[in-house]
């Protein structure tokens, strides 16, 4: 009896041992999966019961070390899913950094901007969106490279703290961008770039130091209205400056590159609209971490209402060569915008103008536009300033900047471009679905 009590466990423990490494834990077959040691990326994986098929491999190093310690050879295929999806995560992260959703908020400024001046869209205008978007994504990745120990403890899942980008390339990038956007803007003229280096300055000193002070929304506003500003000197100034009525027109170009700066001045009103609301946008942001401001919402409520009737009110000035003087209007001109001295009669007529007219209420509908997307939830911010409204006072801000532009250009008497502009609102939205603004 006392043989068979010593020969029972040498038995058991002689029949574990050859089970294979799936029962080991004491799991049987209908029982769950037994957590190993994962030798290949130093972390616990889960391993799968012997007698199940293996789950296909998701792409995580995780599993793949998990499939590997399960089946106790190499997973080839699960090799080739973790090599694949590696690209997409490093993808993902500096889509992250760079806030890609909220880029369809940059090409609006100078499209306003070529409105404000009174020229339709060409090769300036597409030289200075290319410029603002580089610029502007240069300050993303500038503005984490700065926050960097900051979003360690407040935002541990941004790129940087979470060691999915490295401090160096977003600073590298940073100052690529910077390069690629300031060369962009040199093609489209002296005067662009001239407007251009001041808008890189804004951006890399705001980073750097002012957003911690007070002047930091005063410096953000600053550079959305040089940004519109970009647009209507790179559109006015261009080498390649076409006429209204199709032709070249040496002397148009002429003038405008004597003019120089000055070109850009009939876009300022537009300029200060934008940066005036950009300038909310950045006092709300500064709570968007712990919230706790009541004040701040609700006096950037009132803002957007006043900036939506400045849109509105009557005249401020025509802009020289804006559609509908002498020789701008033709064929072509008349298919985009429609009818342009009528529309920039009627938009100056009033602070309501005649709301029968078409782009009169192309006008009104955008702004209204505007007004719905920045006001409720600056509203409900006010009503409860936790950190989550909040951020999304912040984000509604950002989307409210598309109908502002297209607002803009159809106070300007472009309704063709208006509407271009609020074609970015679908792409917008879709993009926001997927990265965050803020």
């Amino acid at each position: 009896m006392r043989w068979r009590r010593n020969a029972l466990p040498a038995a058991l423990a002689a029949a574990l041992s050859v089970l294979p490494s799936g029962r080991r834990n004491g799991y049987a077959h209908g029982g769950p999966t037994a957590v190993t040691e994962d030798s290949l990326s130093g972390a616990g994986g889960t391993a799968p019961a012997p007698d199940r098929p293996e789950p296909p491999s998701t792409g995580r190093s995780g599993e793949r070390g998990a499939h590997a310690a399960g089946t106790g050879r190499p997973d080839a295929a699960s090799d080739r899913g973790a090599d694949r999806g590696a690209p997409r995560q490093r993808l993902r992260a500096w889509a992250e950094l760079l806030r890609v959703s909220a880029l369809f908020s940059v090409p609006g400024d100078a499209l306003a901007g070529a409105a404000a001046v009174g020229r339709r869209p060409g090769r300036g205008t597409a030289l200075a969106i290319g410029a603002s978007l580089c610029l502007y994504e240069a300050g993303m990745a500038l503005n984490d490279w700065a926050d960097r120990d900051e979003d360690a403890v407040d935002r541990p899942h941004r790129p940087i703290p979470s060691g999915r980008v490295s401090p160096a390339a977003a600073l590298g990038a940073a100052g690529a961008l910077t390069a690629a956007g300031l060369a962009l803007a040199a093609r489209a003229g002296r005067p662009a770039l001239t407007v251009a280096t001041g808008l890189a300055a804004t951006v890399w000193a705001y980073d750097l130091h002012l957003k911690h002070t007070k002047a930091g929304p005063a410096a953000m506003a600053a550079a959305r209205s040089l940004d519109l500003l970009l647009g209507a000197t790179a559109t006015a100034t261009a080498t390649g400056v076409r006429a209204p009525g199709g032709g070249s027109s040496s002397d148009n170009v002429a003038a405008a590159a004597h003019r120089g700066l000055p070109a850009c001045l009939p876009a300022l009103p537009a300029a200060l609209v934008l940066g005036a609301h950009t300038y909310g946008v950045t006092a709300v942001s500064r709570h968007e971490t712990q919230g706790g401001s009541t004040g701040t919402p609700l006096a950037v409520l009132a803002t957007t209402t006043a900036l939506a009737a400045a849109v509105l009110r009557e005249s401020w000035g025509r802009a020289p060569g804006r559609p509908g003087t002498a020789g701008a209007e033709d064929d072509a001109d008349v298919s985009v915008n429609a009818h342009p001295d009528t529309v920039a009669r009627r938009l100056d007529a009033g602070p309501l103008g005649m709301v029968t007219d078409p782009a009169r209420l192309l006008a009104i509908t955008l702004t209204g536009a505007y007004l719905r997307t920045a006001g409720p939830p600056l509203l409900h911010a006010a009503l409860n300033p936790s950190p989550p409204l909040t951020q999304r006072a912040v984000g509604g801000g950002i989307r409210a900047m598309i109908p502002l532009q297209a607002a803009l250009a159809a106070r300007a008497g472009a309704p063709g471009t208006a509407l271009a502009v609020m074609g970015l609102v679908p792409l917008a939205r879709s993009f926001a679905r997927k990265v965050s603004l803020t």
